[in-house]
């Protein structure tokens, strides 16, 4: 999937977040809000080891077809996996409270959908 759209990137990466049981799953549409990307995903995992699994997975799958950089994987607290397109933030759920990206990302209206979609 060399040359993936930003949408068929979502896509893959939603469908492995899902296969691997990831939590709250978030997407934000980055485009023409920032330059480091057209999509932003953040989930949870329910422990280090589960964020530690789903990143790795997560990145093995797109390895092959994309220039992904994983980071903080040793540590199993946040992982970011960084496709060009879309990013992806990986948390452990008391780490993804303390920095909140959502807030930071989303208009207030769609927090409240998304942290009750979840």
């Amino acid at each position: 999937m060399a040359g993936a759209s930003g949408e068929e990137q979502l896509a893959r990466i939603i469908s492995s977040l899902n296969e691997d049981k990831a939590e709250d799953i978030v997407k934000i549409d980055l485009r023409g809000k920032s330059a480091i990307g057209d999509y932003m995903v953040i989930c949870s995992g329910r422990s280090s080891r589960q964020v530690s699994s789903i990143a790795e997975k997560l990145a093995e799958r797109l390895k092959s077809d994309l220039g992904t950089r994983v980071e903080g994987k040793d540590a199993g607290d946040w992982v970011l996996i960084d496709t060009g397109d879309v990013i992806v933030h990986v948390f452990r759920p008391e780490v993804r409270d303390f920095y909140q990206l959502e807030k930071m990302w989303l208009p207030a209206g769609e927090q409240a959908a998304a942290t009750s979609s979840g």
